[in-house]
C-alpha cells in the first residue's frame, strides 16, 4: 500500500487543482477584450494595490505557481518582472499559453492589470 499512496496524493491534488480551475471559468463570463488590453497594465505600476493582487493570486494562481511564487507546476514568479516586460506578463496572463489557462475570461481588465503590475515589480 505504500508504494500507491504518493502518486495517489499527486494525483489527487492534480484533479483538485484541475476542478478548481474549472470551476472558476465557470463562473465569470468572458470579457471580450482584444489583445490590445496589454495598455492598461502600464498605468498601474504606480497604484499596485498589493494586497488586492495578493487576493486574486491566491485564488487563481497559487496551485500552479505556489504559495511564494516558487513554481510547481507551474514556473516560478518570484523574479518574472526581471524576465518579462508587463506588456508580455500582461498577455501572458490574458491569453495563457505553453500550458497556462488564458484568464482573459475569467479575471476581469482590471483585475489582470492589477496581477501584472504586481508581478512586474517582482525582479
Amino acid at each position: 500500500m505504500k508504494k500507491w499512496f504518493m502518486p495517489g496524493l499527486i494525483t489527487a491534488c492534480c484533479l483538485i487543482a484541475v476542478l478548481m480551475v474549472f470551476f472558476s471559468l465557470q463562473d465569470k463570463e468572458p470579457s471580450g477584450g482584444t489583445h490590445e488590453a496589454a495598455p492598461s497594465a502600464p498605468a498601474a505600476p504606480a497604484t499596485v494595490d498589493a494586497e488586492a493582487a495578493t487576493a486574486i493570486y491566491k485564488s487563481n494562481c497559487l496551485s500552479c505557481h505556489g504559495d511564494q511564487l516558487q513554481g510547481g507546476m507551474g514556473p516560478a514568479l518570484a523574479k518574472v518582472g526581471a524576465d518579462m516586460s508587463d506588456a508580455d506578463i500582461h498577455k501572458q496572463i490574458a491569453n495563457g499559453g505553453g500550458g497556462m489557462p488564458p484568464f482573459k475570461g475569467t479575471l476581469t481588465d482590471e483585475e489582470i492589470a492589477t496581477v501584472t503590475a504586481w508581478l512586474a515589480a517582482k525582479k
